[in-house]
């Protein structure tokens, strides 16, 4: 059998180390290369084409919704499965939304890795059990028209487009608006504009506010 080629993009050295122990006990799967950022990880799938992408949830610059969602569009063939420590609906419901065909807990047994990896490997879609009855839940209360504050700020999150989502994790995660620039290899006033049209659709109106927000939805986490 050919081994699944399989990249790993985690932004934190031990758990990469960790995860990549247990994928060498698992037959028939091939770790090509590892990836410190959502943005790294892009360019390695460009370079290695791996069937199977370990994308964890928050990683700096690019964090990993974003970095699927960029799989998706430009990688026709290979497959996302995020890798998060949180199990709530919310989490879930954005890895799918980003085209991601499976989402695994860090604290998964090997046996359900390897089934991960396998069933994404071939088509399938994967959740966590302990996470599938969160998303069970939450299309349920869709179902009934229940709906909050946090289902809202998460549609407003949903009608950003990809360049603003992209500002605003580096926003919150301190960059200056020249760096901002340079990453994103656009200009200074372009940086602005994306800022004002990000608090304007967000009803924000200042920085911090943009941080918080960006927090609330899981786009940063608050150790970053």
């Amino acid at each position: 059998m050919t081994p699944i080629r399989l990249l790993l993009a985690d932004d934190h050295n031990l758990v990469r180390a960790g995860i990549r122990s247990l994928l060498a006990g698992i037959k028939d799967v091939q770790v090509v290369a590892e990836a410190r950022t959502g943005r790294e990880a892009l360019q390695l799938i460009k370079a290695h084409q791996p069937d199977v992408v370990l994308m964890d949830i928050a990683m700096m610059e690019l964090n990993g919704l974003e970095a699927t969602a960029h799989v998706v569009r430009e990688f026709a063939g290979v497959r996302v499965i995020i890798l998060s420590m949180h199990s709530t609906e919310e989490y879930v419901l954005q890895a799918l939304r980003a085209g991601a065909m499976g989402y695994l807990l860090k604290d998964a047994a090997t046996s359900e890795l390897e089934l991960a990896v396998k069933s994404v490997a071939r088509g399938e879609t994967y959740l966590s059990p302990s996470v599938s009855k969160h998303v069970i839940n939450e299309y349920a209360r869709r179902v009934n028209g229940k709906t909050g504050k946090d289902e809202t700020q998460l549609s407003r999150y949903e009608h950003l487009t990809p360049r603003q989502r992209e500002v605003l994790q580096l926003i919150a995660e301190g960059h200056t608006t020249k760096e901002i620039s340079q990453k994103l290899e656009v200009s200074v006033k372009t940086v602005d504009t994306h800022r004002s049209q990000l608090m304007k659709r967000m009803a924000i109106h200042d920085v911090a506010g943009l941080v918080r927000y960006a927090i609330r939805v899981g786009l940063v986490t608050p150790d970053q």
